[in-house]
């Protein structure tokens, strides 16, 4: 019998949506891509080299380890692949599209002191997201933040005066009622 009591819950972000997750999908596939393209023009500046034995000089040599990347889409996994050289010169790839410092977009970095700045302290929410998702963002004015704000509380109220008497709980195998 385990004694583990932890129970795992779902984020508030992590709202299920097809859409973005197609879309997170094939922005892993594209950075992929280029990553190897980027790959691909370096490895062929090596292609002529081989050393003593007769084997190519510099050769792919598996992965870094995966990382996301905080894109205005949300996370996204990225593996940079590694390079080894069998020459006396050592030859390392670095991506221009994600090098090993980036952990952000820079959309998303340039947004965080507009959201500060613009949105959370002012309430000027169209501009401070203007600067993440761009001019798709016109609509999202500070009156629309504030009437789904509303909305929202009214949806927590709700739920929160519901009557629980009936429900039933399930965790690891315990089972517990709010019956009376």
């Amino acid at each position: 019998m385990s004694k583990d009591t932890v129970v795992a819950f779902s984020s508030p972000g992590g709202v299920e949506d097809p859409l973005t997750e197609l879309l997170r999908a094939g922005a892993k596939r594209l950075i992929q891509q280029a990553i190897e393209a980027e790959l691909a023009e370096m490895l062929a500046k090596y292609e002529g080299r081989v050393d003593e034995q007769g084997r190519r000089s510099v050769v792919r040599n598996g992965h870094l380890p995966e990382r996301e990347i905080l894109t205005g889409l949300g996370p996204v996994p990225v593996r940079v692949p590694k390079v080894r050289s069998r020459g006396e010169e050592p030859v390392v790839f670095r991506s221009s599209l994600v090098p090993p410092y980036v952990r952000k977009a820079r959309r998303v970095e340039a947004a965080l002191p507009w959201l500060y700045l613009k949105g959370i302290s002012t309430g000027q929410m169209q501009e401070a997201l203007e600067v993440l998702v761009g001019p798709e963002a016109k609509g999202l004015s500070a009156a629309v933040i504030g009437r789904l704000k509303r909305e929202w509380e009214a949806e927590y109220a709700d739920w929160c005066r519901r009557d629980m008497g009936r429900d039933r709980w399930s965790i690891g195998g315990w089972t517990a009622s709010t019956a009376a």
